[in-house]
């Protein structure tokens, strides 16, 4: 059985960051015209702002362009009383009623993850790693995942590529740490052309 690296030992995170500036400048009319239509459709900012947690326990501020509506928006609606169809920290609606209309094109087809190219090239995460921990998450980690925050956490990665939502968080949590226990610049490279597919056909999103 190998070992937890402590260290990243997949595609360089210099060249990651580089990657996801020319990916900025490239999509940056996709991020505008999101940004605008989300605004269109709803009060709020069009960029959702979540503390994280990352490498060695460290928060940051992880960014996501916004699907839901807020809370003084007319059309909210109140969920504290429907019952979740996943169970764990995170608990996330199959049908959720804040969910915009934009906001399940770009949940769908991840167009709300795009942001955080922003979070990489400042060096808060890589293309490839874990995902990004919630503060409530940590709080609760077994031994076992805290190993996730051995190495910075990623845009896509091993669970994402396996079923995204579609998985239960002690298999995201299984999925990561083989990631980190096996990283390397060719699974690196193959986790990137896997997530193509994955994004292109929505496989797993909600």
């Amino acid at each position: 059985m190998k070992s937890i690296q402590s260290k990243h030992l997949g595609l360089s995170p210099l060249l990651q960051r580089a990657i996801a500036l020319v990916g900025l400048i490239l999509i940056s009319p996709v991020l505008l015209i999101t940004a605008l239509l989300i605004r269109l459709e709803s009060p709020g900012s069009p960029i959702f702002t979540q503390t994280r947690v990352g490498l060695h326990g460290r928060r940051f501020a992880f960014y996501k362009f916004r699907s839901m509506r807020v809370a003084s928006d007319p059309k909210y609606v109140d969920v504290s009383t429907i019952k979740s169809d996943r169970d764990g920290v995170c608990k996330k609606l199959f049908n959720d009623p804040r969910v915009t209309r934009i906001g399940k094109i770009i949940r769908k087809y991840s167009i709300d993850e795009l942001p955080q190219l922003i979070n990489v090239v400042k060096g808060d995460m890589l293309l490839i790693g874990p995902r990004p921990a919630l503060v409530q998450e940590t709080d609760i980690y077994s031994m076992t995942a805290r190993q996730r925050l051995q190495i910075l956490p990623g845009l896509t990665g091993l669970w994402q590529v396996s079923g995204r939502a579609d998985t239960t968080f002690e298999e995201q949590v299984s999925l990561d740490i083989r990631y980190i226990k096996e990283q390397s610049w060719m699974k690196d490279i193959k986790i990137l052309l896997s997530t193509v597919p994955v994004v292109l056909f929505g496989r797993g999103a909600y």
